[in-house]
């Protein structure tokens, strides 16, 4: 059961350029870190390549999008390729508790996990968005994935991600501000 409320499951802006969004995952925080560092796993939810715990360490990610859903899912939206690389670099990491690192070469993303009980509260800062149109994409992106990523660790089906992440992107155009 994944007690963070409805209005919770939103990310919110901690400043201009700066979104955190959380979810309470199953534990314990040793297997919700698994789900970020094991490629495989995070494959499931996210996206692919092979992370080196040492800060400097140099790593891509790919993404499938169309490969997070079970079942047939719905299209891409237009502009967005079947696969997406993104060079990044580690700045900080303190299994399993955090891992931080450089989104392409503006932005950075810090994953932080905290024990709550028999779960686990996965907390995402992505900061250093400056244009309010790809913190829309971003936004529902984290959100879409990390809907993913619950219904991967918890063995329930993944929903259809195209759809969820143009429902959110319309969802967050409402929230955020302009």
């Amino acid at each position: 059961m994944n007690d963070i409320s409805m209005q919770d499951r939103y990310g919110t802006l901690a400043g201009p350029t700066v979104l955190v969004i959380k979810r309470l995952l199953p534990g314990p925080i040793e297997r919700a870190w698994s789900y970020l560092m094991d490629s495989d796993l995070r494959s499931r939810w996210l996206a692919s390549g092979e992370i080196t715990p040492e800060v400097g360490t140099s790593f891509e990610l790919t993404w499938r999008n169309d490969s997070l859903t079970d079942g047939p899912g719905s299209p891409r939206p237009e502009g967005f390729g079947a696969e997406h690389s993104l060079a990044c670099r580690v700045l900080a990491i303190d299994p399993p508790r955090r891992l931080a690192f450089t989104w392409g070469t503006s932005a950075e993303v810090v994953f932080d996990l905290k024990e709550q009980g028999n779960q686990v509260l996965f907390t995402i800062t992505h900061s250093g968005v400056s244009e309010r149109a790809m913190l829309l994409m971003v936004s529902a992106g984290w959100h879409a994935h990390l809907d993913t990523l619950l219904a991967a660790s918890t063995g329930s089906p993944r929903p259809d991600f195209w759809t969820e992440w143009t429902r959110l992107k319309a969802e967050y155009d409402r929230r955020l501000p302009t």
